[in-house]
């Protein structure tokens, strides 16, 4: 048996299909580059990264930290994934650029080839119909389906356009996060639903015998695993080879983000029948038993290569925050090395150009790297941290020749998701000390257990971990509406140029 939530990290608004004995799923990435990630499974519990489906999204100022412009709690959301007749298609909006993105590929590893679908369709949902028209299903509160071109680069003039699903309840979140399908011949579209009166989020299904019909149903699932009453739901559905159908949903889990949950279902006299219950731990047969998962999350001693194109690709564990910038950063320049360089002033890690990423993992997570600082200048810090609105780092500074370490972290007034952290302001230093010389070893923990998200930092002292600074509390908000990031990074605050090398990366889970 294996816990469920099957993945203590932040995968939210996931979709889910099954190709021959092989699950995929896609799942939000907003502003992290590569971005619209799709994980592989054979048995739904354990997953490994698959691809990417975008190195770069459009490459806009915003999407690249310039100018005090950023996409935090934007860039890509909800993406819809499906394959037909040999090809997989991935469709989502991005929220910055209000675009209607469509990738295909003829596997799933690409490349995918890129094309923009006319209109805006909110949480959409793709669907091909037996008699080969595709359809889209969307919106909030009132759920549209649009017929699409053949094409599918716009909405068919003469194609069906109708309201499927309207929400006139007293609701906190109406209707949204489709997922439609066609299965025996009836018409389903799954929906995420958070009523004044259920107070959590909530599925709900309806269903039609024919597009045209009038769709009915209602609330199907209500349960938060005992946990703060934080709804599972919003995800896609999915068989195994032996007819079994499960949900692949999500679960908010305070600052560590939204992490996928695995739900039984069936399918009874046509209406979907889900557990009572989210089972805490579940167990199902692989196709594929002797397969060994690559991790999600990982170490890096940055030994990296050139490819025949003269490019290197990070390790798929790694996402940008935002679009790098490849001239400032490098893990070939010194073997061993990533090294990061600054071309603009920074107010604050927000803006930090090339703070390279990777999730944290629940229940408990630590990261520590090797820093060398002798290419700061003074204002610059270079560090290890938790990349979340409400930040805590740990940083090497310089000061008039003087190298220090800092803790810093940015407090939020409040502990709802409401609020914005994303400004022009610096963090709150909580503690600073000299050091004798730029070479420091740094690390970063965190407990996600109970929504304690507390993080700590600390600084090796010859054979010693030292803490520095205070226990920091981190809250999760809607300015990045992701759970937090263990990151490297480098900002400049007085002049650009400096520079930080890490190395020996290490990252460990707490079992």
């Amino acid at each position: 048996m294996y816990s469920n939530p099957i993945i203590w990290a932040d995968y939210p608004d996931v979709d889910v299909i099954r190709v021959e004995d092989t699950y995929y799923m896609v799942s939000t990435t907003m502003h992290m580059m590569p971005g619209c990630v799709i994980l592989r499974s054979y048995d739904l519990i354990h997953w490994e990264t698959a691809a990417y489906v975008y190195d770069r999204l459009d490459n806009t100022p915003a999407q690249r930290l310039e100018n005090g412009e950023q996409i935090y709690g934007k860039g890509m959301w909800a993406a819809s994934l499906r394959y037909h007749q040999g090809k997989y298609y991935v469709i989502f909006v991005a929220n910055d650029t209000r675009k209607t993105y469509l990738y295909t590929s003829e596997t799933i590893t690409g490349p995918w080839t890129k094309q923009i679908v006319e209109g805006f369709y909110h949480d959409c949902s793709l669907f091909f119909d037996d008699d080969e028209r595709v359809y889209l299903v969307h919106g909030n509160r009132e759920i549209h389906l649009t017929e699409l071109k053949t094409d599918l680069s716009g909405p068919k003039p003469e194609g069906r356009h109708r309201i499927i699903v309207t929400d006139h309840q007293p609701h906190y979140l109406g209707y949204e996060g489709a997922h439609f399908y066609k299965i025996e011949g009836i018409y389903y579209v799954f929906l995420i639903h958070m009523t004044k009166a259920a107070g959590r989020r909530t599925q709900a299904c309806y269903r039609a015998d024919t597009l045209d019909g009038t769709f009915v149903g209602g609330e199907v699932f209500d349960d938060d695993m005992g946990y703060f009453n934080s709804g599972v739901a919003q995800g896609g559905i999915v068989d195994t080879p032996d007819g079994d159908w499960y949900a692949v949903l999500f679960q908010d889990h305070g600052a560590v983000g939204r992490i996928p949950v695995l739900v039984p279902m069936r399918f009874e006299e046509g209406a979907p029948v889900f557990s009572e219950e989210a089972p805490k731990q579940i167990d199902l047969t692989s196709t594929r038993p002797d397969y060994r998962y690559q991790p999600l999350v990982a170490s890096d001693r940055f030994e990296y290569t050139l490819d025949d194109q003269g490019k290197v690709r990070l390790r798929d564990v790694w996402q940008w925050n935002h679009t790098p910038h490849d001239d400032l950063w490098s893990v070939t320049e010194v073997p061993g090395v990533y090294r990061i360089r600054t071309g603009q002033l920074s107010p604050n890690l927000t803006f930090a150009v090339n703070t390279l990423t990777q999730r944290a993992m629940g229940p408990a997570c630590a990261a520590s790297v090797t820093l060398d600082g002798s290419g700061l200048n003074d204002g610059d810090y270079a560090g290890l941290c938790f990349l979340i609105g409400t930040y805590g780092l740990i940083a090497m500074t310089k000061n008039a020749g003087q190298y220090y370490l800092v803790m810093q972290a940015r407090v939020s007034q409040d502990t709802s998701i409401f609020g914005s952290m994303i400004d022009q302001e610096p963090a709150t230093e909580y503690a600073r000390i000299p050091v004798s010389g730029p070479l420091v070893k740094l690390q970063a923990s965190a407990n996600f257990v109970d929504n304690q998200d507390e993080c700590r930092f600390a600084y090796l002292d010859g054979p010693e971990w030292k803490n520095l600074g205070t226990p920091h509390k981190m809250v999760y908000k809607l300015d990045h509406f992701m759970g937090c990031r263990i990151g490297l990074f480098l900002f400049s605050t007085q002049e650009i140029g400096g520079m930080a090398d890490f190395s020996n990366f290490e990252y460990h889970i707490a079992p």
